[in-house]
Formats: structure tokens, C-alpha cells, sequence
């Protein structure tokens, strides 16, 4: 059906520019990490995500105002982003801006299993192939192995954990409405709140530079967490996560070029095979369309 490989491609080109902006948004975290408090630069985030999400509202073609009707799913897609971005504030701190990446990779897994628990989405034997050789070049892209987890590794894989819980809850509420801006003003109200209750106790002076760092993180935040609502409205959740890993491209970029960070070859090529099982996942969303490949009693992705 034409339409629905219209909806697979519009929603690969929104996840692909939502790799670039929250590239871009990791890297000020990472610039920032350094000197300040998780709650001081979420507290501040998080308000200006909220409040661009306000003005946004106020757009004639936009305006739908915040009411949900999923309050339970969006509670828990709210209090999964909250963990998610303060795992990945401390993994950027402790981690290389690159390696990071290695637990970004391990959503696409993630997000399989939770697709089939929570979402009731059948994920076909073809597309878990491509998810283990994804898999195969995360482990590649590890530099010391496994058995050197550190700190740092723990709590980025916490942080996968709960973004892919949080991505998958934004996909089931998408299921039953379309205001995509109430998914992304309620989790970044919550973060603000949250991290207020903190900022008391580890505040500290911001000359005007890291304001404006502050400000365009959280403008290049609002845009990517937008593109991703509606881009999970157009795809499974499992065929968005490996898209995202074209985020190893964009961060191998930002950590030479910023922070002086060259990753080995070993990672390179990991992030290559990490990759071309992404490319797969996505053409494996057409296969369902495709007349050619249908055959009785067939699996789609989506209900």
C-alpha cells in the first residue's frame, strides 16, 4: 500500500532528524556535565521545553491544549524520562561521548522485547536476525569487554533501560491520540519539578554563556523530543530504536571535534554493523506492504 510506505519513509526521515538535534542536545549535556548538577541544568530544561511547549500551543493549526486520554501511561512515560535523563547526564560525565553510544545501541533489543510485552507487536524472526547482529556490533564497539563494566556502564545501561520504556509508552499513547505535544510537555513538567526540589542544594552561579548552552539544549530538546512522538506514531518502536543509532555517526563527529575524543577502528566498525541491521529494520517495516512478500498468516508489525 502506498500509504503505508509513505508513513514508514516520513517516519525514518523524522527519526533520522531527530538523531542530528539529539546529537547535538548530548553534547551540550556532556559540555555542561562537567561543572554543574544534574537538577540545575534539568530544572532550567526542563521549564523551557514546558514553556516552549505552551507557546507552540498557542499556533492556530496547533492548538489542542494537554488533556490526555492515557494519564496512567503518560505518568509512567513521564517518571521513565525522568530516570532516563538523569542515567544519561552522569553516563555522559563518566563515560567518553562516543561509548555512550554502546548502550544507545542495545535499545533496538530493548525495544523488541518491551514492543511485544507492552505494544502486543509481533516482531518477525527476520527482524530479531537483524536485532542480534545489531547486538553482535554493540559488543564490538565495547572497548575493554564486558567483564571491565564499570560505574559509568551501569548507569548507561539504566539509562537505555528507562528511554526505551519511555519511547515505548510514547507509541501506546499514540495509539488513542495525536497531541503530541501533551507527550512532550508533561515529561519535561515532571523533570522540571522534580529537579527543582533539588536545585536548592546544588545550585550554582551561571554566567550568561551557560545560560544560552542552557537554552539551546533545550531548544534543540523540544525539537527532537516532537520529531520522536510523532515519529512513533509512523513506526514500531523497534524500527525506530535502530534508527536512532545513526546517532554514532553524529557523536563520533561532535567527540573529535569538541571534546578530543578518537575513538579505536574497532568501534567504527561495530558502529557500521550496528547500522546496516538498522537499515534492514526499517525495509522490514515495507515488507508487509509489499505484494510480493506477502504470504498467508504472515506477521505484520503493527496491529
Amino acid at each position: 500500500m502506498p500509504g503505508g510506505r509513505n508513513q514508514v519513509l516520513a517516519g525514518a526521515l523524522l527519526v533520522v532528524a531527530y538523531t542530528g538535534l539529539i546529537a547535538s542536545a548530548d553534547g551540550i549535556t556532556k559540555l555542561l556535565a562537567g561543572t554543574y548538577a544534574a537538577a540545575q541544568l534539568y530544572a532550567l530544561s526542563g521549564a523551557m521545553v514546558a514553556g516552549f511547549c505552551l507557546l507552540a500551543d498557542r499556533l492556530p493549526r496547533m492548538r489542542q491544549g494537554f488533556r490526555t486520554s492515557c494519564p496512567q501511561a503518560m505518568a509512567l512515560r513521564s517518571l521513565a524520562t525522568l530516570l532516563a535523563a538523569v542515567c544519561f547526564f552522569y553516563a555522559f560525565r563518566l563515560l567518553p561521548f562516543a561509548e555512550v553510544f554502546i548502550f544507545i545501541g542495545l535499545m533496538p533489543l530493548l525495544a523488541g522485547a518491551m514492543s511485544g510485552l507492552v505494544l502486543k507487536e509481533p516482531v518477525r524472526p527476520a527482524a530479531w536476525a537483524a536485532l542480534g547482529a545489531g547486538f553482535a556490533g554493540v559488543l564490538f564497539l565495547f572497548p575493554g569487554g564486558i567483564s571491565e563494566a564499570s560505574l559509568g556502564d551501569l548507569v548507561a545501561l539504566g539509562a537505555a533501560v528507562s528511554g526505551t520504556f519511555s519511547m515505548t509508552m510514547a507509541r501506546f499513547i499514540g495509539r488513542y491520540e495525536s497531541n503530541s505535544l501533551a507527550q512532550v510537555f508533561y515529561p519535561n513538567l515532571t523533570l522540571c519539578l522534580a529537579m527543582l526540589l533539588m536545585l536548592p542544594f546544588v545550585w550554582m552561579p551561571m554566567p550568561m554563556a551557560d545560560v544560552a548552552w542552557a537554552a539551546a539544549y533545550a531548544l534543540l530538546l523540544f525539537g527532537a523530543r516532537w520529531l520522536l512522538v510523532v515519529a512513533l506514531r509512523l513506526l514500531a518502536s523497534y524500527a525506530v530504536t535502530p534508527l536512532m543509532n545513526l546517532q554514532f555517526i553524529w557523536m563520533s563527529l561532535i567527540g573529535a571535534v569538541v571534546f578530543g575524543e578518537f575513538p579505536p577502528a574497532t568501534t567504527y566498525i561495530g558502529g557500521g554493523i550496528v547500522i546496516a541491521s538498522s537499515l534492514y529494520l526499517v525495509w522490514d517495516q515495507f515488507a508487509p506492504s509489499l505484494p510480493a512478500l506477502r504470504r498467508p498468516g504472515r506477521l505484520r508489525t503493527d496491529p
